[in-house]
Parts: structure tokens; C-alpha cells; sequence
């Protein structure tokens, strides 16, 4: 490894871990979500001798994951539906139920509302950062992360009650 490399490492291995749990919330799949780091951080490692010019590398990747999900979202491939045994796995901990009734509502929600919401709540970004990062007005995140929010008390609701 050259002494050039070691901080493309370094950065690798410290922020890929926070990279899948935003992207396992994105995806709500666990497969998914490790595909979509993995292609968030090819571009990364083939776009490096340009971002280390860059102030925030975190930033870029960060932006470059809720992107590339988007983006997959849009593709038709994304609608085939696999046949076949799935292994099993074991539960998540705390309330499986409760973790399961969210992640289907989050998977209800459209791709722009669940970046919002994960930006906003789980990467605890500001209004402005969250606008920022997707390239929308902050009125549109504030909107989008609205009917989120409803539209997962409306499915928690049902739910619960």
C-alpha cells in the first residue's frame, strides 16, 4: 500500500460501518444495503484524487449513497421479485414486531421521503444540510419529511391500535 492509499483506507474503514446503517435504513434489506454501500464506495475510491482536494470526503459519500439509491430506485430491475428460500436469520434485538411494522412503513414511503427522513433523524443532519445533500429547497425537505413522519404514525397507528 502507498502512503496515498493509506488515507482512502483509513476513511474506508471508518465510515463504512456508519454507511450501512444508513443505507440498511434506506434500503430496509440488509443485502441491499451492503450492495449499496459497496457501490457508494467504488465511486468513491475511483473519484479519490479529486476528493481529496475536497473539504468533507464524509459529505460526498454520504451524498453519493443517498443518490445512488435514489437512482436505483428508478431502474426497472428494482420490480423483479426473487423466488426461492431465504435462509433464516436471527431477530433483531429489542421489539421485533415494532421493528418490523416500521421498516414496512418506511418501505411505503417513496425514495425521497425515506432520504429525507434518514438524513434528518438518523444522520441527525440540520434542515439546510439535509436540503444541501439531495439538492432540493429546504421548503421540500421540510414538506417531504412531513408527510414521512405522517404517513409512518398513519401505518404505526394501524398498528397498535
Amino acid at each position: 500500500m502507498t502512503s496515498d492509499e493509506e488515507p482512502l483506507h483509513a476513511f474506508i474503514e471508518a465510515r463504512r460501518g456508519a454507511l450501512f446503517r444508513s443505507a440498511y435504513l434506506l434500503c430496509g434489506n440488509r443485502d441491499e444495503a451492503e450492495d449499496l454501500v459497496q457501490a457508494t464506495l467504488v465511486k468513491v475510491v475511483l473519484g479519490w484524487r479529486r476528493l481529496r482536494r475536497l473539504d468533507n470526503v464524509e459529505a460526498y459519500a454520504r451524498k453519493t449513497l443517498v443518490n445512488t439509491f435514489i437512482a436505483g430506485r428508478r431502474r426497472f430491475w428494482r420490480w423483479e421479485q426473487a423466488y426461492g428460500e431465504l435462509p433464516d436469520r436471527p431477530a433483531p434485538a429489542g421489539d421485533p414486531e415494532s421493528a418490523l411494522a416500521l421498516r414496512a412503513a418506511m418501505a411505503g414511503l417513496n425514495p425521497r421521503q425515506r432520504a429525507v427522513l434518514v438524513l434528518r433523524y438518523w444522520e441527525d443532519l440540520s434542515v439546510q444540510d439535509t436540503a444541501q445533500l439531495l439538492g432540493m429547497r429546504e421548503n421540500t425537505v421540510k414538506s417531504h419529511t412531513a408527510r414521512g413522519l405522517e404517513a409512518l404514525r398513519a401505518v404505526m397507528r394501524e398498528e397498535y391500535v
